[in-house]
Order: structure tokens, then C-alpha cells, then sequence
């Protein structure tokens, strides 16, 4: 892979803050003396979560431009020592403590603040140094690998067993690495769990299932072990020599007639505000603030696995340092992204968004009856940022189109998450991958937060379906279809599923303005076809990931409620989220309404996947509908590569043999 020095571009200009400003390293600096200073930090307090507690629909109405507005951080604390989880609200502004309360972990439902980084090394060293692993390992002929060998560090999900709840569990998994650049996802030490307790730092028990033989070969992906790469592959380059079309004023990216803060935190990850599309609003706030990754595997070292990895492990703080060349190509403008580490101290991840703009194949076309073609090529503007959790990789991508049409893709890609089994003999939760090497199935859920402003706060849902008419007097021959339309009038009507066989959208409308022909202004959610949660639902994961029970839900807008699965989904056993969100069962009809979509993949996995599987994507699209009154792009010029011979006024090429448009 070749690696390109970036272009020189100016794009960025001076701005006046902005309540959607990213927190600054200086900011994350200052929280952490407020909190030193009003004694809420010691040698044992850490900080799992922190991340910036967002202004209020009133503040933001009375803000402007230029004007000062409270910045404040949202934190979670917890001491170590004791397992005590404290919530705390600073202001930077004022430099105080405006609120502090305990986090009531130690009775149902429990829940844990996130992980720490320090207290994966911790659980390593704790499960390394317990009798019982170091007796199964010797037991199992593998006392010379001990040194070498990798004890992963995994959510426990929530069993329910006595000797686990209330406590801050991890549980340990191990894998072999035969040398120090060995990957060790290749050699699974299978059925040896060892359950922590990270509060007292001491082993809770240890699991020591059956023989399985460790997987011998390698699932190295270095060109060393890999062979030397491919030479067929011609270079593609990607260069805009005017500079590109998007603009940068601080946080406020535009691009073509899109405008949108793009902001960035330790959970969510990437966060956009304020988008809208011709000067007329969108979405007030989008993400994709959670997913779960439930494991359909029986097997004792599995069957406990549903990670919530933004919700248990930060995706933000997770994320990567992207790489021109690499992570993106063309010319590319980056944000960088801040953080807390452990101990509330800023941490600057370089390059964590990236910008850039991408073709995106024919926009519109046609050729009339003399054979006259006219052509217009589309583009998109692309934001997106790529986070590590473990094994796996994750890219989250925010497409904005010409068209007035967004579209979100995750994309998933990595190591798959091995077991160990004997080689040619089938498994029933999990499919051979390399001799020996098993992949358990598996799901990867996201759950996307639209808190949509279709032309202002004032929308209502809509559910449309295609819909058969019967044969009769009303469809004579048989050949007409229409379409229905379903008030959802409330949060609990609003729980919906997707249903492609009548290819329903839901439809967020303004409650207020019309366009040209009378009907509402109004974008169309379109999902694209998505299991839903495969496990039970009397199962501990349905209760946890109760969002990802159906494709839809939408809410009354209320202020703090962002969280799917919760605040604190790691070691909850149920109910968190939008099941509390949505239990008053509040009218939508006309109000300022949040969407929630949940879209994702259900991974059989294959041998195509091994060593690092190939890109596997989910998603889906909100584009308008009647939002505009024509096609608005139909101002867009010609190809800058058209061919130049054209004979016809307006057209890519006039047609015929000459033709060369794109050749």
C-alpha cells in the first residue's frame, strides 16, 4: 500500500465558538481540575466515561452567535478500590461542580461504568497469576506457552449468578501467540474461562472444559508470512486540482447545499448537529450512539457473549488515527478528536474524521428520441471514523448526496472472534474456518438516533406501504397496486418492524409546511432487509438489547436521552434505554420526535474470512420526499472529463459511434 503526503489545502477559517464545538484538550484539562479540586479525585478514582454534557434546546434558543454559552463536561467516576460509581456535571465556564451522584450499581439492575484500559492489562495479570488457569494450562501441555499466551478480557453479559452480580465482573479467554508478532485469535484455548472480580482484583472461578487441541496453524496476515503482494493492480489516483468543494468554518462543514456541526465524543464516536439541506433543517443531532454483538454459541466460553461496544467499551475512545492512502483517498481534510484517558487527562487522537469528496457513478441520464444524451455524474461528501474494539473493526460512514439523500453504512471488518474444535467435525453454532478454527455465529446490530427536523421540530411518523389490490371491480384486470398510509401516532405505535415483501418506509413529515402540490415536506427512512435479535426473547441479551427487538422506535424528544441500551449496559440485566424511554407512551403526533433504527448484520461466518475478513456492510437511507419541489440537481454541470467534441447544447456527448463521454 502506498502511502501519499497529504495535499496542501486551506479549508479550515477562524470561527467563534459554537455550543456543537468538539471538547478541546484544554477543556478536558480544566474538567479534570474542577474534579481534582473539589476532591472527587484520588489515588483510587478513575474515569470510565467522559463526555460533553450537551446544551439544552432552551439554551440553544437563547444562544447567539458570538454570544457565551455554558460548556460542561458529563462524567462518571469510579473508585477502584471500592466499586463505587459517582455522576458528576462540571462547568468549565464556571469552573464548579454543578452535580454529583452515586451510581446505584450494587442493587437490580446493576449495570457497571465502562471499562478502563488499565483494567485489561489488570485482568490479564490477575487471571495469569490465579493457580487454577496456570493447573489447566499445565494440564493441557501448555506450560512453556504461559508467557506468551494472551488472556483477552471480555463483558460478561449478565448471567444472573449469584457469586457475579453486583460486582465488576470481566471474564478472561485465552489465546496462545507462538511468538511475539504471532496473532493469537488463530490458537483459542478452548473452554478455559476464568471469571473476574475487578474491585478486589481477585479470581471469582475458574472453568477448565474438556481438550480440545489449540488450532496449529498460523492466522498471520503480515506480507512476510502472506507472500509478497500482487503487482497486477495499476495505480488510481484521486487528485482535485481547484481544491475540493467543501468548506470548513470551525465545526461547520458545508458542502453543495449541505450544512452540518461535526462533532466528536468518546462513546458515540462521531456525532453531526444541526443538519440541513438548502438552508432548511434535517436533523437536529445524528449518530449511531450504540450496537451489541450477540454470540448464538452454546458452548460455556461463549454463551454469554452480547458486547455493547460503545455502550461497555467507548467507541470513541476506541478509535483509530486514520492514514491518508489508507483509511481515505483523494484529498482529504481531518478533525482531530479528544478524549479522557483513565484518569480524566486529555488524550488527541490524530486524524479521527475524516472528510473528503467521493464520485458516486451517474447521477442522472438521458438520451432523447434523436439519440441525444445528456449526463450528469454525482458525487457525495463522505464523514466517517474508524474504531478498534478487540478483534474487530469498525468504519461508520455518513454519505450526503447531490440528491438531498443521506445514507449510513457500518462497515465491519477485522478478525473473527475463533473458538477451537475438532477439525472436520460439523458444530451447529459455528462454522469451520482453517483446520481446527471455528467461528461462532453471530450478529452485529447497530442502533442509528435521527432526532429528525424535518423543516423544524414539529414532525409526525408515517409507516407507507406498498399494497396489493384485489382482483374485482375496483382492479378489473388485476395488474393495479397503491400504497397505504399509517399514522404513528405514539411511541408505543412507532415500535415497528421493517417488512421489504411490501417495501414499507417510514415517512417524517413537517407538521406545518407543505411543498408545491399540497402535501407535506417530508423524508423517507428506508431500511434495508435486517434479522432482528436472533435470541429469545425471554433471553437475558433480549432484555439488554431491547432496541434491538425491532427496526423502528421513536420517541418524544427529551432532553439526556440518548442511550439505546442505556447508560450503563455492561453487567445490566434488562430493561435500560428506550424500554424506560418509551413506557409513558407519549404522543409523536406533531411533536419534536427522535427515531431510532436498528440495522446490522447477522455474520455466518466463512472461510473467506479468515485471516482478516473482507468488508461487510449494513445500513440504510433518509432521503427526501417531497422535501423538494424538483430534482435539485439539476444544476450540476457536465463531467470536468466529458468529452469536449460534444455537438449538443446541455449534453455529455451526441451519442453514436463518436461518442467517447468517459472513455
Amino acid at each position: 500500500m502506498s502511502h501519499h503526503s497529504p495535499q496542501p489545502i486551506t479549508l479550515e477559517k477562524r470561527a467563534t465558538p459554537h455550543p456543537h464545538d468538539p471538547l478541546t484538550a484544554a477543556e478536558i484539562a480544566a474538567a479534570r481540575v474542577v474534579l481534582d479540586t473539589a476532591g472527587l479525585l484520588t489515588d483510587t478514582v478513575r474515569v470510565p466515561m467522559l463526555l460533553p454534557d450537551e446544551p439544552t434546546r432552551d439554551e440553544l434558543a437563547a444562544w447567539t452567535p458570538g454570544a457565551p454559552i455554558d460548556r460542561r463536561i458529563d462524567a462518571t467516576l469510579l473508585d477502584t478500590a471500592t466499586g463505587i460509581a459517582t455522576e458528576v456535571v462540571v462547568s468549565i465556564t464556571r469552573g464548579e461542580v454543578i452535580r454529583s451522584a452515586r451510581v446505584p450499581n450494587d442493587a437490580p439492575p446493576y449495570g457497571q461504568p465502562q471499562y478502563l484500559f488499565e483494567e485489561y492489562e489488570r485482568a490479564e495479570a490477575i487471571a495469569k497469576a490465579s493457580p487454577e488457569w496456570q493447573e489447566a494450562m499445565h494440564r493441557r501441555g501448555l506450560e512453556d506457552h504461559m508467557a506468551l499466551a494472551f488472556c483477552g478480557p471480555l463483558a460478561p453479559g449478565y448471567t444472573g449468578r449469584a457469586d457475579e452480580v453486583g460486582r465488576r465482573v470481566i471474564r478472561s479467554l485465552t489465546f496462545l501467540k507462538y511468538d511475539e508478532d504471532d496473532s493469537p485469535w488463530a490458537h483459542p484455548v478452548e473452554g478455559l474461562i476464568v471469571h473476574i472480580d475487578l474491585t478486589s482484583n481477585s479470581v471469582i472461578r475458574v472453568e477448565d472444559h474438556g481438550d480440545v487441541p489449540v488450532p496449529a496453524g498460523h492466522g498471520n496476515y503480515s506480507p512476510e508470512v502472506q507472500g509478497e503482494a500482487r503487482t497486477s493492480l495499476k495505480p488510481i489516483e484521486i487528485t482535485q486540482p481547484e481544491g475540493p468543494s467543501f468548506a470548513i468554518t470551525g465545526s461547520l462543514v458545508e458542502w453543495e447545499g449541505w450544512s452540518m456541526r461535526v462533532d466528536f465524543n468518546a462513546r458515540e464516536g462521531l456525532v453531526l448537529h444541526d443538519v440541513a439541506f438548502q438552508g432548511r433543517s434535517v436533523l437536529s443531532r445524528a449518530s449511531v450512539p450504540e450496537m451489541v454483538v450477540p454470540y448464538g454459541d452454546t458452548a460455556p466460553g461463549r454463551f454469554w457473549i452480547s458486547y455493547f461496544d460503545a455502550g461497555e467499551y467507548l467507541l470513541g475512545k476506541n478509535a483509530n488515527h486514520l492514514e491518508l492512502g489508507c483509511d481515505c483517498l483523494g484529498v482529504i481534510h481531518y478533525l482531530d478528536g479528544y478524549v479522557a484517558d483513565d484518569h480524566g487527562n486529555p488524550v488527541r487522537i490524530p486524524n479521527v474524521i475524516c472528510m473528503h469528496e467521493e464520485d458516486d457513478g451517474i447521477l442522472w441520464k438521458h438520451t432523447d428520441l434523436a439519440g441525444r444524451a445528456a449526463v450528469r455524474r454525482s458525487r457525495r461528501f463522505v464523514v466517517s471514523y474508524f474504531s478498534t474494539i478487540g478483534n474487530y473493526d469498525y468504519g461508520f460512514y455518513w454519505y450526503f448526496s447531490l440528491d438531498g439523500s443521506i445514507e449510513v453504512v457500518a462497515k465491519a471488518t477485522g478478525i473473527v472472534f475463533a473458538a477451537a474444535g475438532v477439525p472436520g467435525v460439523r458444530q451447529k453454532h459455528a462454522t469451520e474456518l482453517a483446520p481446527g478454527v471455528f467461528a461462532p455465529v453471530h450478529q452485529h446490530l447497530f442502533c442509528a438516533r435521527l432526532d429528525v427536523a424535518i423543516d423544524g421540530d414539529d414532525n409526525r411518523l408515517v409507516e407507507v406501504d406498498a399494497q396489493r389490490v384485489p382482483m374485482g371491480p375496483e382492479n378489473p384486470f388485476g395488474n393495479a397496486f397503491t400504497w397505504s398510509e399509517t399514522t404513528l401516532a405514539t411511541e408505543s405505535a412507532a415500535q415497528r418492524e421493517a417488512d421489504a415483501s411490501v417495501a414499507r418506509v417510514w415517512e417524517v413529515q413537517s407538521a406545518s409546511r407543505t411543498n408545491r402540490v399540497g402535501r407535506p415536506t417530508a423524508y423517507h427512512l428506508v431500511p434495508e432487509p435486517t434479522a432482528l435479535l436472533m435470541a429469545d426473547p425471554a433471553s437475558s441479551v433480549a432484555a439488554r438489547a431491547a432496541f434491538a427487538t425491532k427496526h423502528l422506535w421513536a420517541t418524544k424528544y427529551e432532553h439526556g436521552q440518548i442511550w439505546p441500551a442505556g447508560r450503563y449496559p455492561n453487567a445490566h440485566q434488562g430493561g435500560a434505554g428506550l424500554p424506560e424511554y418509551t413506557a409513558g407512551d407519549r404522543s409523536i403526533d406533531g411533536e419534536d420526535i427522535v427515531l431510532w433504527h436498528t440495522f446490522g448484520l447477522t455474520h455466518f461466518p466463512r472461510p473467506e474470512d479468515w485471516p482478516i475478513m473482507p468488508v461487510d456492510t449494513a445500513g440504510f437511507r433518509f432521503r427526501p420526499n417531497g422535501f423538494l419541489d424538483e430534482n435539485p440537481a439539476m444544476d450540476v454541470p457536465e463531467s470536468s472529463q466529458a468529452h469536449g467534441g460534444a455537438s449538443s447544447a446541455g449534453s455529455c456527448c451526441g451519442g453514436g459511434d463518436a461518442c467517447t463521454c468517459g472513455r
